[in-house]
């Protein structure tokens, strides 16, 4: 038998052959235990609707088609070409993964879960298949395109960028946006949020400490007595000195780097240079076109009608509130930066 599973719910699973020649079964979930993969029927409609490709914003009701992960990499056609959009959260990255859904030029796919089950297996330091082959597989299976000639643009959760270099290890053909927003902006975001933006960050931080990606000169006591602030400047920080090593390591013929302030200040400039890395180059008018769509109209989480100049108000307004301590923690940030060698702006800006 080829599956070990086949739960019934309101969209009977097809055969395997027919499901991993459909990227509407969604590779979901993965079980290190029982080395399966967990499909789900997602739309492309779905895909636009949904904020994430998490259960919070799913349909319920679907039951997975659950696979051996062997049986499912076996049945598994030629993918498309894989790209990704690697983020430090906070920095439109949810928009910009929206602007690649084109039908016909490509799709974005908004933090899939089973990239995320990854990063939870290794912090676990959990036994069984080769971590490389599975996360090999995964991708493979997240490149199914929608439409014949489509690319597949990737926009994986910030907990796994620890897996970027990786990621673009097993796929030397691929490309890589690194985007971040520009520090005051970040700070403003999290503080913005309250109790559940300074909860999020302290989460992120240990997180980035277990998988030791963050190396500014800190002992780990350290950590304990920073501010809510401070420990957001720390994970922002640490994420400029991987996106610098990640450029120097892959190269900008591969991978570049964009702040969010200019994704929106210069949109078409932005999304033309990025189809041309991505090796799917756009006419003006598709540029235009997609920059006058929903992505750059609304809101990336609501669906409520939303532009720049809102997004502009929207942080105004939180750097407003919270200037004193955005202002201290910037200045503090500034020199944690230059005592550990890494520079506020990485190389390979997109645009300069």
């Amino acid at each position: 038998m080829t599956t070990i599973q086949r739960d019934t719910g309101p969209t009977p699973p097809p055969s395997l052959a027919a499901t991993m020649a459909d990227a509407g079964w969604l590779a979901h979930r993965y079980d290190p235990e029982q080395d399966a993969v967990h499909f789900l029927p997602v739309s492309r409609d779905t895909h636009r609707t949904a904020t994430f490709l998490t259960d919070d914003y799913l349909p319920a009701g679907h039951h997975p088609f659950v696979v051996r992960r062997k049986d499912a990499i076996a049945a598994t056609p030629p993918g498309a070409r894989l790209h990704f959009i690697f983020h430090s959260a906070y920095c439109c990255s949810t928009l910009l993964a929206r602007a690649m859904d084109r039908p016909g030029w490509g799709m974005g796919l908004k933090e899939p879960v089973i990239l995320n089950d990854i990063v939870g297996w290794r912090r676990r330091g959990g036994k069984g298949p080769d971590m490389a082959e599975v996360l090999d597989d995964m991708l493979a299976m997240l490149a199914r395109p929608f439409a014949p000639g489509e690319a597949v643009v990737v926009k994986p959760s910030t907990i796994v960028n620890s897996l970027a270099f990786a990621m673009l290890t097993l796929r030397p053909e691929s490309c890589a946006i690194l985007l971040y927003a520009p520090l005051p902006t970040f700070l403003g975001s999290i503080a913005k949020k309250g109790i559940d933006g300074r909860l999020w960050v302290r989460t992120l931080l240990t997180g980035m400490l277990d998988d030791k990606v963050i190396d500014l000169g800190f002992a780990p006591r350290d950590y304990v007595g920073h501010t809510d602030l401070q420990a957001a400047a720390v994970c922002w920080l640490a994420h400029q000195k991987m996106f610098a090593s990640l450029v120097e390591r892959f190269g900008e013929a591969r991978v570049r780097t964009l702040d969010s302030a200019t994704l929106m200040a210069e949109p078409a400039a932005a999304i033309a240079l990025m189809a041309k890395l991505f090796g799917r180059p756009l006419d003006k008018a598709a540029v235009e076109e997609i920059v006058a769509g929903p992505a750059f109209r609304t809101h990336s989480k609501s669906g409520d009608v939303f532009d720049s100049a809102d997004r502009a108000v929207e942080h105004r307004d939180a750097a407003k509130i919270h200037a004193d301590e955005i202002d201290k923690v910037i200045i503090w940030a500034t020199a944690v930066a230059a005592n550990a060698g890494v520079s506020l702006t990485p190389p390979g800006a997109l645009l300069t």
